[in-house]
């Protein structure tokens, strides 16, 4: 199931704004997923020829252009659409999507960030990393289709943090999630209703996302596994 609806997402009228918990937060930065992780930090991004890419900037481009389509004919129009990226990577992808949904319906759809850090389920076992602010547009999540966008659908756990983080800032009529890759290996029965590129790995490789907003190019590349 990769979406909750307002009858089970709950909200408690807590509202955890990134800004606010960041000043108590230690400064350590971690990968958010166990594992081979898709969200690389600077020193972490592999050169080319370390690594194979599988998708290029006109690849990612495409990709979002028809998530934006689907996501518009699924909703019929983008009226009381919300677009919430996750952060870090989530959210220039998240920017770039409601671009592409203005661009197919002619409106502005309202779009903002999700911190998911304090509402991860392996936080007793790392390092909490540097949080980001979480904004929501005006207007809120009441009642309204939100779209969760992130760049990589791995575990599944990350999803289920942005959910609960969700939770405590409204009660959505209903959640999707809009993912650039699906590469498989869940721990949680979660599931991606728009995927820019199933792209099927082993456990043991590792998918990094560059995006020009924090990386200066936009590919995705696959480091690691049997290279025999």
């Amino acid at each position: 199931m990769g979406r909750r609806d307002s009858a089970s997402t709950p909200a408690t009228g807590t509202k955890k704004k990134g800004a606010e918990a960041a000043a108590s937060a230690p400064p350590d930065p971690s990968p958010p997923d166990s594992g081979p992780d898709s969200r690389p930090d600077s020193s972490s991004v592999p050169e080319p020829g370390d690594a194979r890419v599988v998708l290029g900037a006109d690849d990612i481009a495409r990709a979002l252009r028809r998530m934006a389509h689907e996501i518009a004919e699924r909703n019929k129009g983008t009226d009381d659409l919300v677009v919430l990226g996750i952060v870090s990577r989530g959210a220039p992808l998240a920017r770039r999507l409601a671009e592409q949904l203005a661009t197919v319906e002619g409106k502005t759809v309202p779009v903002g960030t999700l911190d998911v850090t304090l509402y991860r389920d392996d936080l007793r076992r790392k390092p909490t990393r540097r949080m980001e602010p979480t904004n929501i547009p005006d207007g809120g999540v009441d009642d309204k289709i939100v779209v969760l966008v992130d760049d990589v659908l791995y575990s599944g756990r990350t999803i289920r943090a942005a959910l609960d983080a969700l939770g405590d800032e409204g009660r959505p009529r209903a959640v999707r999630l809009a993912v650039l890759v699906d590469r498989g290996h869940r721990d949680l029965p979660i599931r991606a209703d728009h995927v820019g590129k199933n792209l099927p790995t082993s456990s043991s490789e590792r998918v990094h996302v560059l995006l020009a907003e924090s990386d200066g190019i936009d590919e995705v590349r696959i480091t690691g596994g049997d290279r025999s």
